[in-house]
């Protein structure tokens, strides 16, 4: 539980401020999801080879997000403040991997710049959410991971109409010229990787942090944990006594995002099979499905980015777990549906169910959290927390291909479908999460 602490309602403008920065990160995040499977496809890969790329992601997150956690809770600087180096760091080194993607000329170094890109995003990324905690009394808290909603589902409307936009618009070459990654995507990229360091360079700029409440008692307790085996020693206690609400949530967790990777490796190569009849990742239909992917993805983040004003005031008139599971079956439907569909327009229809559960799922378990947390360790327990999101994706990185392969014949639609399961599971079983009351 947190400690009371008496912190000052912020105004409209200083949640803005301090949640700009996932404009751009999420600009990062939705260039890969949407492009990552498209560009490692183009590049040669075999669709059950994907998930296996796939896992430089959230392997770096396993090792990445505990460990910044817990960094910047014993970081204080009088100008940086706690977070915000943290944030600054993360956004440089992630504009530079965004640079370099495009110019992946090989599978293996495709991976090895995804995987140093979710690093360095990851860097940026996880001080985010304990920002809010550091910040926000918990009567404010679902309205500041709502406003981060809010600029996560803008930046990736944004990045996910890129290359789009440039092939339709701009007049850019979208075709894959021996074996290269299409001009599209190179653009997009470049773009992305700008747009990512300006956003978050605004937040760093215009938000302050709140010092250690009590200054003496930070300093004795950040020389106590010097030393790689106390902080050892400290991460492990730390993960044995996880708050209640916590491992309940975990459960919710892992189901929900098998739902989502399964949906990030598999609905570009879905649509061009089911809608494009299309598997030739060198044809033109092929990159034309890898754009309409981009504009699905669009849709369901440009809902999520309307929905996250409207989840603080239902979460408040009913409660958080019940909006969270309503959202979820909501978005498991989705991708169930996408089987049933054979005409590309109405490939939309899903994406709404699917804007309203990444709404949720990128507010609700963070609002959920964040008041039974105590507030010394917020940002080693929001790291944590990212164990149930990165390990689900380690098992379905390891596990989808073979159950694509063997118990679909390869057809990547059905894999969707599992997916849209999952996620059901997930909103029923978040109907056992106990709620602490906001203060």
């Amino acid at each position: 539980m947190q400690s009371i602490v008496n912190k000052p309602t912020l105004s409209f403008w200083q949640l803005w401020n301090m949640s700009f920065g996932f404009f751009g990160i999420q600009f990062g995040f939705a260039l890969q999801n949407a492009n990552t499977s498209r560009i490692f496809s183009t590049l040669g890969a075999l669709p059950d080879d994907l998930p296996l790329f796939w896992l430089a992601a959230p392997v770096t997150g396993l090792l990445v997000q505990p460990i910044i956690g817990y960094l910047s809770d014993r970081t204080w600087h009088p100008t940086w403040g706690r977070r915000r180096p943290f944030f600054f760091i993360g956004a440089l080194l992630a504009s530079f991997a965004l640079l370099a993607m495009p110019h992946a000329s090989a599978i293996w170094m495709a991976v090895v710049v995804l995987w140093l890109m979710d690093a360095a995003i990851n860097v940026s990324m996880e001080p985010f959410r304990a920002f809010v905690g550091d910040k926000l009394a918990p009567s404010q808290q679902t309205a500041g991971f709502a406003m981060q909603t809010f600029f996560i589902g803008c930046g990736a409307v944004i990045a996910s109409l890129l290359p789009t936009f440039f092939s339709d618009v701009m007049g850019v070459s979208n075709v894959a010229l021996d074996g290269g990654i299409p001009d599209t995507v190179r653009y997009s990229f470049y773009a992305g990787g700008s747009i990512y360091f300006l956003a978050v360079l605004w937040t760093v700029i215009s938000s302050e942090e709140l010092p250690p409440q009590d200054m003496q008692k930070f300093e004795q307790q950040r020389a106590a944990s010097k030393g790689i085996a106390a902080a050892v020693r400290e991460m492990v206690s730390g993960f044995m006594h996880m708050p209640e609400t916590m491992i309940k949530l975990a459960v919710v967790q892992f189901f929900t995002w098998i739902a989502l990777f399964a949906m990030w490796i598999y609905t570009t190569t879905a649509i061009a099979e089911h809608i494009f009849a299309t598997t030739n990742s060198q044809s033109s239909s092929f990159q034309e499905a890898g754009n309409w992917v981009g504009t699905m993805f669009a849709v369901y983040n440009g809902v999520s980015a309307l929905a996250a004003f409207l989840l603080p005031v239902l979460a408040k008139r009913s409660s958080k777990k019940l909006v969270h599971m309503l959202c979820l079956l909501a978005g498991g439907a989705g991708l169930i549906s996408i089987y049933f569909i054979h005409t590309q327009l109405w490939l939309l229809l899903p994406m709404l169910g699917m804007g309203l559960a990444w709404a949720s799922i990128l507010t609700m378990p963070y609002a959920l959290l964040a008041s039974s947390l105590p507030q010394e360790k917020m940002g080693y327990y929001m790291g944590v927390f990212n164990f149930f999101i990165v390990i689900p994706q380690i098992v379905s990185g390891l596990l989808l291909g073979w159950v694509t392969r063997h118990w679909f014949d390869g057809q990547t639609v059905k894999t969707l479908m599992l997916g849209g399961a999952c996620m059901i599971i997930a909103g029923l079983l978040s109907l056992m999460i106990k709620e602490e009351a906001a203060a």
